[in-house]
């Protein structure tokens, strides 16, 4: 980063669903943010109630202006019934075509495991933490798109 970048305003939009698994998502982005200079306030973290209602509170987010870019953490584990397929096919639709509509990095942190060994391995601190690579995603994304539209890019 130069001395003259802006860093981007990021939110973080968090599912209350599968609160233990999410946490520790919402732990990674916010470490990884940190570290990447964007120190996140309590005041850019926004509850959901599940992950089919993150691409709404995304786009609103996005449309505000004052972000960036929306990191979106959920997690749907597959159970008995045809849910899952709805909820994940749902939220990463929505998640993209917010993205689309509103020219905003939002990035799909949302895990989509069939068990929960599985969504608990990919929540844990470190660098296989899936919240972690959501933010790395929409810092990313974020970065280029200011580079983009200043013109900087070639």
């Amino acid at each position: 980063m130069s001395a003259t970048e802006v860093l981007p305003r990021i939110a973080v939009v968090v599912s209350r669903f599968n609160a233990e698994v999410t946490g520790g998502l919402l732990e990674g982005a916010r470490t990884t943010l940190a570290e990447a200079g964007c120190a996140l306030s309590d005041e850019d973290v926004f509850d959901a109630p599940g992950a089919f209602e993150l691409p709404l509170i995304a786009t609103a987010l996005a449309k505000t202006g004052r972000y960036d870019g929306v990191v979106c953490l959920g997690c749907v584990i597959k159970g008995e019934t045809a849910h899952f397929e709805f909820i994940s096919l749902g939220a990463s639709i929505g998640l993209m075509m917010g993205a689309l509509q509103t020219d905003t990095p939002i990035s799909f942190g949302v895990l989509t495991t069939y068990d929960d060994a599985q969504a608990e391995a990919r929540s844990q601190p470190g660098p296989e933490n899936k919240g972690r690579e959501a933010a790395l995603a929409c810092l990313e994304t974020a970065r280029l798109l200011t580079r983009i539209r200043q013109g900087a890019v070639k």
